[in-house]
């Protein structure tokens, strides 16, 4: 038997059923509804009902309520039919802010 090694970083959560969502373009011209099959903190594995054939897959939005009140943004890893494979696009870290009294070392390399 051939197996091949798991390449995934982060442990998954699976579900036996399935967790109905929908993905849903950016600028929301489009949307399909969709069953996660399994989750990470980076992404997820999902099945779409519809075609994604002419869809933008390079950012769009995962709902996962009904209200759309909690999302995440993604882009497409990979597809193989009617399953997709999601990373999750995490916001920018803010910068941190010297604290008072301190010179950052970037100023102090300059001088």
């Amino acid at each position: 038997m051939n197996v091949t090694p798991e390449k995934r970083k982060n442990e998954r959560v699976n579900f036996q059923r399935g967790v109905t969502v929908q993905i849903l373009a950016i600028d929301g011209t489009w949307r399909r509804t969709c069953t996660m099959r399994d989750v990470s903190e980076n992404g997820a594995l999902l099945t779409v009902e519809g075609s994604l054939a002419g869809l933008e897959l390079k950012e769009f939005f995962l709902s996962l309520s009904s209200t759309g009140l909690a999302y995440r943004r993604c882009e497409k890893s990979w597809v193989n039919g009617d399953q997709l494979g999601v990373t999750f696009i995490k916001a920018d870290a803010k910068p941190r802010r010297p604290r008072k009294g301190r010179v950052p070392m970037a100023i102090i390399n300059e001088m």
